[in-house]
Parts: C-alpha cells; sequence; structure tokens
C-alpha cells in the first residue's frame, strides 16, 4: 500500500492551513492559557494531530499510529536518553554539596547575577550546544543556574533564550550537514551564508537576554562585558563557518568567548553589583528563589572536585560527538529497525519536492553513540569519583527516573505530534502557506523554518522538513537558494525557545515541574521577535543594497 501525502484537501489552503494548525494551536493553549500538566496538552495535542490526519488528510488510521509510534521511540533515545542522565549528574552533585563549591567558585569570578548569567547560559551553554545539541545545553545551564540560587523561571526562561544562535551549528553543525546532503545544497556555502546571518544575532542576544533578565538600565550597566563576549562569539562565529566548515563553528567560538569574557572580568567589574537571582518586575515567592549567598573559599581540592564532574561530562559529550566515535561505536552495534507498514509507504510529491519521493522510517537504535551514553558514562565516573558506592549509584539513577517520569512521557507524546504531523503532511501545508506570499518571501520563508523547529524540537528536522521546498520557491522567485536555505536554519534557532521539548527539558533540569505554561509565556514574544528580526535581515539581503553583496550565490 502506498499513500500519496496531500498537502491541500480542501481544495482551499485557507482551510487547508486552518486544520493543518490545529495539533499545535491545541497543544500550545492547553500549556500557555490553561495551564494544563505538559504531558496531558501533550497527549491532547496528539489526539487532535492523529483527528486532523485521518479525517482531514484522509490519511489510514493504521499509518498514523505507526507515526506517532515511531515518533515516541524517538522522544525516547536520543532525547529522552539524554534528558535522564543529566539529571542524574545534576542529582548527584547536589546531593553530595559539589553543587554548592560550584557556585561560590563561580561567584569568585563574579557576584553580579548578570555576568554569571552570561558565562553560563550564553557561553557554557554555546559550548555544549556545538557540541551535543538535541536539548543538552538547556539541560546543562538551567541545572547550573538553579544551583546558584536563579528563580526556576529565569533559570528556564533565560537558558532557552540563550540557546538560540549557536543552533544552527550545533552537535558538530549536524543541521547544516543535513540541510546540505538531503536538499542538494553545498555545504560550504550554506555554510558561510549562514555564518553571514547568524553573527549579528550573536551580538544582539547577549544584550536580549540581559534586557529580558534585569531590564533595560541593569543592560546597560554592563554594557561592555556583554559586547566582549557578543564579538567574541560572533567573529569566530563568521570565520570558522566561511572559512573551515560547520563542525566546529559553536565550540570554538563558545571557547573564545568565554575565555574573553573572564579575561575582560578580571580588569572590568560593574560598578553596581546585581545579587538578585530572580527577575526584575517579576513577583518569585520565597519558596521558588534561592537568596543570594556570601561568598565562601575554598581550597584548590575542593574547586578540582567541583569541577570535576563538569569537566569529565564536556570531554565525554565533545567526543561522543566527533564523526569517528560515533562511526566506530554503530559499527559495535547499531541495529536498524524499519517499521514495517510505514517505512518507504507515504510519498511526498511536489511541489514540495522535485519528484516523488518515499519516506524513510527506520529507528536507528543507536545505544552507544548516544549523546546520553557519553553523559551516562560521564556521571557514573564522575560518582565513582565522589565516592558513591555501586549500590548509592543504582539507587540514585532509579530515584532520578521516578523524579522525571511525567517529563518522559512528555517528550514522547511531543516527538510523537511531531513526527505525526510529518508523515501526514499538515506540517508541509503551512510551509506551503508561507511560500505563497511571493515578494514578502524572504520574511515569511525565516519564519517557516522557525515554525518547523517550534513543531520538530530540531534544526536538524525543520531543514528536512523544510530545506527542499525553499530551495524550489527561491528558484521560482529568482532568490538564492543558499540564502533561503540558510534562513530556514538562521530563523530556526529562534524557534528553538518554544518547541515544547525545550521546554519540558527546562522544567525538567529546574525541577518546576508543570510549570511549563509558565515557561512558553515568558519565552514566546522573545521567540516570535528575534524570529521577525531574522527575516527582517534575509528580506534586506534579498533585495537591499549593500545587504545584497552579503548573498552567496
Amino acid at each position: 500500500m502506498v499513500w500519496q501525502q496531500i498537502y491541500d484537501p480542501f481544495g482551499n489552503m485557507i482551510i487547508s492551513t486552518l486544520l493543518a494548525a490545529v495539533p499545535v494551536v491545541v497543544m500550545l493553549v492547553a500549556l500557555g492559557f490553561f495551564h494544563i500538566k505538559a504531558h496531558i496538552a501533550a497527549g491532547m495535542g496528539l489526539i487532535a494531530a492523529v483527528l486532523v490526519a485521518i479525517f482531514a488528510y484522509s490519511m489510514p488510521a493504521e499509518l498514523a499510529g505507526k507515526a506517532a509510534l515511531f515518533g515516541g521511540f524517538t522522544g525516547l533515545l536520543p532525547i529522552g536518553w539524554i534528558v535522564l542522565n543529566i539529571i542524574f549528574l545534576q542529582q548527584l552533585c547536589d546531593k553530595n554539596g559539589s553543587f554548592k563549591i560550584l557556585q561560590d567558585s563561580l561567584s569568585s569570578i563574579t557576584e553580579d547575577r548578570r555576568l554569571q548569567l552570561l558565562l553560563i547560559a550564553f557561553c557554557f551553554g554555546a559550548f555544549f550546544e556545538g557540541a551535543a545539541g538535541f536539548g543538552t545545553p538547556v539541560a546543562v545551564t538551567a541545572g547550573i543556574l538553579i544551583g546558584l540560587g536563579f528563580s526556576p523561571l529565569a533559570a528556564s526562561g533565560l537558558s532557552l533564550i540563550a540557546n538560540t544562535a549557536p543552533v544552527a551549528f550545533g552537535a558538530l553543525g549536524t543541521p547544516v550537514i543535513t540541510l546540505a546532503k538531503v536538499h542538494g545544497y553545498d555545504v560550504m556555502e550554506v555554510s558561510a551564508m549562514i555564518g553571514r546571518q547568524l553573527p549579528f544575532f550573536s551580538l544582539i542576544v547577549p544584550f536580549w537576554l540581559i534586557w529580558a533578565f534585569a531590564g533595560r538600565k541593569a543592560m546597560m550597566e554592563i554594557w561592555p562585558a556583554i559586547l566582549v563576549t557578543g564579538l567574541s562569539f560572533a567573529i569566530p562565529q563568521y570565520l570558522v563557518s566561511n572559512f573551515i566548515g560547520p563542525e566546529l563553528v559553536d565550540i570554538i567560538a563558545a571557547v573564545v568567548s568565554m575565555v574573553s569574557l573572564i579575561l575582560f572580568l578580571r580588569v572590568w567589574q560593574p560598578k553596581k553589583i546585581w545579587t538578585s537571582p530572580s527577575m526584575r518586575g517579576r513577583d518569585i515567592s520565597a519558596h521558588e528563589a534561592k537568596p543570594p549567598q556570601p561568598t565562601v573559599l575554598h581550597s584548590k581540592a575542593d574547586l578540582v572536585r567541583a569541577w570535576t564532574p563538569w569537566a569529565i561530562l564536556s570531554l565525554f559529550v565533545f567526543t561522543w560527538g566527533l564523526p569517528p566515535v560515533k562511526a566506530f561505536l554503530n559499527s559495535i552495534f547499531a541495529p536498524a529497525f524499519p517499521m514495517a507498514g510505514l517505512h518507504n509507504v507515504i510519498q511526498k510529491v511536489p511541489p514540495v519536492v522535485p519528484t516523488p519521493h518515499f519516506e524513510s522510517a527506520v529507528y536507528m537504535l543507536n545505544l552507544l553513540s548516544a549523546t546520553g551514553t557519553g553523559i551516562l558514562l560521564a556521571t557514573i565516573i564522575s560518582a565513582l569519583i565522589m565516592k558513591y558506592s555501586p549500590v548509592q549509584i543504582v539507587a540514585n539513577y532509579f530515584r532520578t527516573f521516578w523524579l522525571v517520569r511525567y517529563s518522559l512521557i512528555t517528550i514522547v507524546l511531543m516527538l510523537a505530534l511531531g513526527t505525526l504531523t510529518r508523515f501526514s503532511g499538515t506540517d508541509t501545508t503551512l510551509g506551503l502557506a508561507f511560500a505563497n506570499t511571493g515578494w514578502f518571501y524572504p520574511f515569511f520563508g525565516t519564519l517557516m523554518g522557525w515554525i518547523g523547529v517550534a513543531m520538530t524540537g530540531s534544526d536538524t528536522a525543520s531543514n528536512v522538513l523544510f530545506g527542499g521546498m525553499q530551495k524550489v520557491a527561491a528558484e521560482q522567485l529568482g532568490l538564492s537558494p543558499n540564502l533561503m536555505g540558510a534562513a530556514n536554519s538562521s530563523g530556526g534557532v529562534m524557534g528553538k525557545m518554544i518547541d515544547a521539548q525545550s521546554i519540558v527539558v527546562a522544567s525538567t533540569a529546574t525541577r518546576w515541574f508543570n510549570h511549563e505554561g509558565d515557561i512558553l509565556r515568558f519565552v514566546f514574544w522573545h521567540s516570535l521577535v528575534l524570529a521577525s528580526l531574522v527575516g527582517v535581515l534575509v528580506t534586506l539581503q534579498a533585495y537591499v543594497f549593500p545587504f545584497t553583496l552579503m548573498v552567496v550565490h
């Protein structure tokens, strides 16, 4: 049996687009406005997606069920596997007191919460995005920030805002490499084009981050440090993406930015020190926000012990992200399971693709090469160094699993929803609605990438989903395909802060369960405005001199 996707089932794009948006709207409204628990909201969105796929898009019920099941497996590995193991490490560090020492050591660099936020959420988060991606940076940085005393909303929401500019080159350039491989772009050309868009936002996002946390006046009090952070990230991001390639862009830029900020803080400190862990203008109750603690000096040995787990984690995450390591581990154990009755059964058709092709549905059980496995091994080694017994390690692991059980269920349901919308073609309907905007296409094509990441939770998945459509539309409108392919990825990074799985990762890392709606409401407008600014830049690059000189043809 072969089922061809239908992108305008009612012969009216307005009606079809409104129906295609129903599952996502149901989930987001349930989360953001009705304060429904995340796993229930995700289940409601999934049910809506099944109903729309079957009754509006004529997708066979069996195919809809298998697509959702396939997505659920993807939610467990790699996303859920990362979340479980990073929270496991966080729990162990918290129990033995090393998190407190970590807090004190960071305070010795600066007690200012704004500067700590730059160092951890932006710089440190960008390193983990470059090395691993897939939710790792938000899980790590939100967990560290909550340990430092930041309020749950600040730790969650600001980690999500910070994890934007690096996303297009995350996981050793996977989104860019996948875009080029799947849709026939030249990898160096599209890498260079993204590197001529995102550095502007690598400069803007640190300012935006501190403004969102502390307000405009408090932001201006530390503008020199913010400028150093942004410039020292943006310049390497441009140079590496244009002259070396996409693989090491984030890692190099993050290390340069982190070192530059630390060195700068040795010679400069703000006149006023911001010590509140809560966001200005947002009343966080006393039980949600820990008061700032006075800086305590620790011995060198204590500091080494406190930082060792995170150094081991960084080493393992970086190593696990290297293509030769992944290939070696996959050669040992990585069975592939084509999903019977779904693999090569659904056919994508023009205008989404130049010629009809079948959708692959192969589940890779790449457990050894999964980033979460590297995190687990790093955690076990760290636990032994922290003198936990094997029995204590196992007991704490089961306690961690119980702690995050609802988060894992939510991630499974979210990925089931996103996968079903991809296989049913409803997300493509949304993309085609943007593709029909004519002269305004550079702006709305950028927002197509934003929606793609918001729906799938992945810049890579969004590039797979819409990269071909961007190329076709650009050629029809006389635009550079590289420009619009890059716009899909650059616009997509701003959708990362509102995708449901990232929000669940943040709420889990901060243990602020059942507050996913609060996080979504906080980050939504930041996401939309920043995505629109990316769209404005892409439009200028498409039509307005001298921005047109930046386009790689």
